[in-house]
C-alpha cells in the first residue's frame, strides 16, 4: 500500500511541479490511471505526503540542496528531482524507517527515470541520511 501511495504522490507531484498543471486535475489524472485503482487508505497516504510536501517545500528544498553537491535543481533530471523531492519530506517530516524509504524511492527511480536515475537517487538519499544521523538536519524521530 504505500509503495503504491509512494507512485500515486510521486505521479500527482511531477504533473503539477513539472508540467505545470493545477494540484486538482493532476489528482484527478493520476486516479483515473490507477490499475487496479488505489483504495482510500493508499489515496489518503499519498494525499498526505503531497500535501506534506507542499506544505514544507522551502525546507524540503534547502535540505536537498545542501546535500546533493556539485548539481543545481535546473540541471537535474526532474523525474529524479521530483521523487528526491518526495522522499526529502518523508525523511524529514514522517517517520517512515529510512530502509523502505530509500528502497521505494530507489525502485520508482528506475521504472520512472532514467539509466542511472537509480543510483544517483540512492546516493542523495544515503547522504541525506548520514547528515540527519549526524545532527546536520532535523528530522522527525523515528519508531521502531
Amino acid at each position: 500500500m504505500r509503495r503504491k501511495a509512494r507512485e500515486l504522490a510521486f505521479k500527482v507531484l511531477f504533473e503539477h511541479l513539472v508540467g505545470g498543471v493545477p494540484l486538482g486535475e493532476a489528482w484527478e489524472h493520476a486516479l483515473e490511471l490507477e490499475e487496479p485503482p488505489a483504495d482510500a487508505e493508499t489515496r489518503a497516504f499519498a494525499e498526505r505526503l503531497v500535501q506534506g510536501f507542499l506544505r514544507h517545500q522551502e525546507a524540503v528544498d534547502r535540505a536537498l540542496a545542501e546535500t546533493i553537491e556539485g548539481w543545481s535543481f535546473s540541471q537535474m533530471n526532474q523525474t529524479d528531482l521530483v521523487l528526491l523531492r518526495l522522499a526529502t519530506y518523508e525523511a524529514l517530516f514522517e517517520e517512515t524507517p529510512f530502509p523502505p524509504l530509500i528502497e521505494v524511492a530507489v525502485k520508482i527511480a528506475k521504472r520512472y527515470g532514467g539509466e542511472d536515475s537509480g543510483r544517483f537517487v540512492n546516493g542523495v538519499l544515503a547522504r541525506l541520511l548520514e547528515r540527519i544521523e549526524a545532527g546536520e538536519l532535523k528530522a522527525v524521530p523515528r519508531t521502531s
